[in-house]
């Protein structure tokens, strides 16, 4: 009778041991997934995104940038560069801040697109991130503009000029005689 209590009582631990390890490992993949799922959407930006004829307007939901938002939209930018309609115009309307690491993403991602033979327009700057940029003199080196109409005209305009700089038939030594 003896062993059976023994054999009945240490069958109870064992299963206090399992059922608190089991617990303790359901709490701590809650937790992990909870944390992972809140990184991944800390590290998610909201955009809406239009495509014309000639460009994409990526229109950013976020009220602010940083550089780990930023780097998430140079993902989805660079995405455009594989598609028909390579040239991008960035319509920051909504973001009330951007940090000094987004602004010089966004500066690199403009250099990325002309290196590829497309066309990355800012537009749309609240005065507070006109500020970052011009603090940082990256404004200096990007195409930036007052309204989203302007960087439509801007891109049509680079357009224009790749065709005509791409094209074969035209000899622009050549004066007629």
């Amino acid at each position: 009778a003896e062993r059976n209590d023994l054999l009945y009582l240490s069958g109870k631990i064992i299963i206090h041991w399992v059922i608190w390890i089991y617990t303790m490992i359901t709490n701590i993949f809650e937790e992990t997934c909870s944390s992972i799922y809140t990184h991944l959407l800390m590290n998610i930006m909201r955009v809406k995104i239009d495509t014309k004829e000639k460009f994409t307007v990526i229109h950013p939901e976020e009220t602010g940038l940083t550089g780990s938002l930023t780097a998430n939209l140079a993902e989805t930018c660079k995405g455009i560069l594989t598609q028909p309609v390579k040239n991008v115009v960035l319509n920051l309307e909504s973001v009330l801040r951007i940090d000094e690491d987004a602004a010089t993403a966004l500066a690199e991602l403009q250099q990325h697109f002309y290196e590829q033979n497309a066309s990355f327009v800012v537009c749309s700057l609240r005065p507070e991130v006109e500020a970052t940029f011009d603090a940082t003199e990256l404004s200096e080196y990007m195409n930036i503009t007052p309204t989203e109409s302007e960087a439509w005209d801007i891109v049509q305009m680079e357009e224009i000029e790749r065709e005509l700089l791409d094209s074969d038939d035209m000899e622009f030594d050549k004066q007629p005689e």
